[in-house]
């Protein structure tokens, strides 16, 4: 058998490896050759404020990062908690402004009207009404 029509699994190895080599090197002159991002090149290099802020933010940013990895989860549990805070604080908002509207009617009913016929929930209808844009309140003798 000739061996010139078969090929050497090492010099296979050895070509694939000298390939590897060879874009690993284009990669990391790539890399290199990176612009800088648009508010490095405004703020530290236009403007020209101090490098060791530049190295505070972008370790700042760096740390954010691996807070957010680690810490997705409660993230999460705490953005959806205040999302639903938002969404229910107008209805507890009515509701309250609702509740003062009524007392503030009771009190006015019990001292400007004659309420001898009155019993506590018929005055708590009365302070409803009016609250919700009844007249009734009106139509009680003084």
């Amino acid at each position: 058998m000739d061996k010139q029509g078969k090929s050497n699994p090492k010099d296979i190895r050895k070509q694939n490896y000298e390939a590897k080599t060879m874009n690993t090197s284009e990669n990391s002159k790539k890399k290199k050759n990176k612009d800088l991002p648009w508010w490095v090149e405004l703020f530290f290099v236009q403007i020209g404020l101090p490098e060791p802020l530049l190295i505070k933010i972008l370790k700042a940013k760096k740390n954010a990062k691996e807070l957010i990895k680690n810490e997705k989860k409660s993230i999460i549990l705490f953005l959806l908690a205040i999302a639903s805070l938002a969404y229910f604080y107008p209805v507890i908002k009515h509701a309250k402004n609702k509740l003062d509207c009524e007392v503030i009617a009771k009190n006015y009913i019990i001292k400007n009207k004659n309420i001898i016929g009155l019993n506590n929930r018929e005055l708590r209808m009365l302070s409803t009404n009016f609250c919700y844009g009844g007249e009734e309140i009106y139509e009680i003798e003084d």
